[in-house]
């Protein structure tokens, strides 16, 4: 349930402070939706229909995808049903890594998600991975399609995470410092 909280937080601090371009979706606005769809089929049955429409999509609308994948498991009642759409959410994040593989955002979507997958549903294979690249990618100061807010919860997530090494953790608090 904290993992949870800790999850929602950082979806609310994600969205404050992008700058969008007029022929890109809003990802401020996509943010601030995801953290209705946690709790709101309705909210995210619309939000998925409105990306899943979007033709030529980033990995990062893609790993919103997955994201909404992953909410529509948490809010089924049908076991057979989150099994599905978590396998969904699993394929659409490998899709979305592979079109932008270096992306901290999209790297914060899936390692969130399996991060709060029970473990023994099997859904948390790239946990070390994505940290991994997160950490890599803050190191070189590469932050994507994150601007300091999200960078900043990102970090704040993996910290609370406790799926970081002392010396992970040393590096992020030391990044953390910097961007503040």
């Amino acid at each position: 349930m904290k993992g949870k909280a800790i999850f929602l937080g950082a979806v609310l601090l994600l969205s404050f402070g992008q700058v969008v371009k007029a022929d890109e979706p809003n990802l401020r606005h996509i943010r601030s939706l995801l953290v209705v769809c946690m709790n709101n089929s309705k909210t995210t049955d619309s939000l998925y229909k409105s990306l899943a429409a979007i033709k030529n999509r980033t990995g990062v609308i893609t790993a919103y995808l997955g994201t909404l994948y992953a909410c529509k498991a948490k809010l089924s009642w049908n076991p057979y049903m989150k099994v599905k759409h978590l396998n969904n959410a699993e394929a659409t994040y490998k899709t979305a890594v592979s079109a932008d593989p270096h992306n901290i955002e999209i790297r914060f979507l899936r390692f969130s998600v399996e991060h709060n997958v029970p473990g023994f549903l099997g859904f948390n294979k790239d946990l070390v991975t994505d940290r991994d690249e997160i950490i890599t990618q803050l190191d070189k100061k590469n932050y994507g399609t994150a601007d300091k807010d999200l960078t900043v919860a990102i970090i704040k997530f993996l910290l609370q995470s406790k799926r970081c090494t002392p010396a992970q953790n040393e590096g992020l608090n030391k990044t953390l410092a910097e961007l503040k």
